[in-house]
């Protein structure tokens, strides 16, 4: 609500917009960051182009300012924050440390063996990433082992879930590996359905994986609240779902990265769940 006297502002869809070339340079690119695994390191593995890295997001109706590390440290200082997901949470939280590094050195913290943190003692701030992409428990698929997952729809994933009293603010991420890979999936002791098993044959009912994700959310959102609830601790969360894809040719099946720009409006014509 407006106060007395102030103009009622109109919120901003952020959503619509443009892509932008920005002459300014970024605050990091694969050289400058320490933080970018060589084997996710477009720059270091010999990507011959740079002008991706000028390219920026233009809301029409208002602007996005640009990203101050300093302004973000100081909003996160003394909180832990969690990023909780498959291989996009972890190129956000990567993305965000660098952004961070260049007004403040973060030290490398030992963690579990499926994930990585960061601390800023300038800040008294920890970032955390947590791998788990169904968000509940679940067993992966395995190149060596079952070509297919295994999972646990009413468990959330203990392997971060075990530190939830210790987090400020969450960031789920989820999405291709309910999609993307056979699957599955329990309730209890009792199988409930599978996806795609037609592959495998299975005798279950293929019960696609928007009701899947929906269940892996549910159970993961109730877990939060119900241990908010015994703790009494305050805990933020931001659920970031599905993310378009953005190769050309498949996931594992020989797909790139060869596009040198953005789609423009309507250039590309977007199906099943990239449409969802």
């Amino acid at each position: 609500m407006a106060e007395k006297g102030k103009p009622h502002e109109k919120p901003c869809d952020y959503f619509n917009g443009n892509w932008i070339n920005e002459k300014r340079d970024p605050l990091y690119n694969g050289t400058t960051c320490s933080e970018i695994k060589k084997s996710r390191n477009c720059i270091v593995n010999g990507r011959p182009d740079s002008s991706y890295l000028y390219w920026r997001w233009k809301p029409s109706e208002c602007d996005l300012p640009i990203f101050e590390p300093n302004t973000f440290l100081t909003l996160i200082n003394n909180m832990n924050i969690a990023f909780v997901g498959d291989s996009l949470a972890r190129n956000q939280i990567e993305s965000l440390v660098c952004l961070l590094s260049t007004a403040s050195k973060p030290k490398p913290v030992p963690h579990i063996s499926s994930g990585a943190k960061w601390y800023f003692p300038s800040h008294n701030a920890n970032l955390t990433f947590y791998w788990s992409p169904f968000l509940v428990k679940g067993d992966q698929r395995k190149n060596d082992g079952p070509k297919y997952n295994t999972i646990y729809l009413d468990h959330v994933n203990e392997m971060w879930a075990r530190d939830m009293d210790k987090m400020d603010l969450i960031v789920l991420s989820f999405g291709h590996w309910f999609l993307d890979i056979p699957s599955i999936y329990y309730e209890g002791d009792s199988v409930i359905g599978c996806f795609r098993c037609h592959e495998f044959k299975f005798n279950y009912t293929d019960i696609g994986f928007y009701i899947p994700m929906r269940k892996a959310l549910r159970t993961t959102l109730n877990s939060i609240i119900e241990r908010k609830m015994v703790k009494g601790n305050e805990i933020d969360v931001i659920v970031r779902t599905y993310s378009p894809t953005h190769f050309e040719g498949g996931w594992d099946k020989g797909g790139t990265c060869s596009k040198r720009e953005p789609y423009g409006n309507e250039e590309k014509k977007l199906e099943g769940m990239d449409v969802r």
